[in-house]
């Protein structure tokens, strides 16, 4: 099989939940420049749909969906839209989650001011969120035995930082959850499905950007810590996902599944000295 071959991805369908945001947007931009027909899930539909525009505009394919992801209904609605449209569903990125301030233990508080029902809402959306679009869209997958689920976790699964604890505890779970169910696909329907994750390092996102850059785009003490702790000692731009992305999504790593790919400039491999 030729390199171009088992790269290409022209004429699958894929779902992305999560899809209006920064890093959504340009995982979706990707896989249509790529030949992929985007379905573009969130709950902002006229954010979905402006996108779709624009790649459609770029001579890509795309389509605008709302549903949210927690909302087993609506997502069943949604897959019956993309059925009606395309036919069938070849890939699926667990793209939605994100963070709250509840969850989050600023530096005049402990552990003992977590607001429980935020560090509930965290983990329902990034856990919960990945779980039932994975059961809703996969019954598509399961029904030929092919198809892929790309879930996104995060560096702080792997090195838990201060402050977000419902974050990374979410993210931690999506990375028992990438194994998990990537020995379930395989043991009961066939090595035709495949789950990985990605871990992006750091990334400024519009829940990020107060955090980590001031008004003036200067650093917070928590960038520079940050950056200080990163290798490649800068952020990472939104498209350096994409080859992994890409790559997982493709026939060259048709070997690979429940694995968790850092894309985070060495950050995850740094001890600081």
């Amino acid at each position: 099989m030729y390199i171009e071959d088992i790269f290409n991805l022209s004429n699958r369908v894929a779902v992305v939940t999560g899809g209006t945001g920064v890093l959504g947007s340009a995982m979706s931009k990707a896989l249509a420049k790529a030949g992929v027909k985007v379905v573009i899930l969130g709950r902002r539909k006229e954010a979905a749909d402006i996108l779709a525009k624009e790649i459609k505009e770029a001579g890509g394919e795309a389509i605008g969906v709302s549903a949210d992801v927690l909302n087993e209904q609506q997502l069943k609605e949604a897959k019956k839209i993309i059925l009606d449209q395309y036919g069938t569903i070849d890939i699926l990125v667990n793209g939605a989650g994100g963070n709250m301030p509840g969850a989050t233990i600023l530096p005049d508080k402990n552990f003992l001011d977590l607001k429980i029902d935020d560090f509930q809402k965290v983990v329902d959306l990034n856990l919960t969120g990945t779980v039932l679009p994975s059961q809703v869209f996969g019954e598509v997958m399961v029904a030929k035995k092919k198809g892929i689920i790309i879930n996104i976790s995060s560096m702080t699964s792997v090195r838990p930082l201060t402050r977000v604890v419902g974050y990374s505890a979410a993210k931690a779970s999506i990375n028992n959850l990438t194994q998990w169910l990537a020995v379930e696909m395989a043991k009961k329907f066939g090595e035709g499905i495949r789950v990985n994750a990605i871990a992006p390092g750091f990334f400024l996102t519009e829940q990020n950007k107060t955090l980590l850059t001031n008004a003036d785009g200067s650093l917070t003490a928590r960038g520079e810590s940050i950056i200080r702790s990163t290798p490649f000692g800068r952020f990472g731009a939104a498209d350096e996902l994409n080859g992994t992305l890409l790559w997982l999504c493709s026939d060259a790593s048709r070997f690979v599944s429940g694995i968790v790919v850092p894309v985070d400039g060495g950050f995850s491999a740094f001890t600081g000295v």
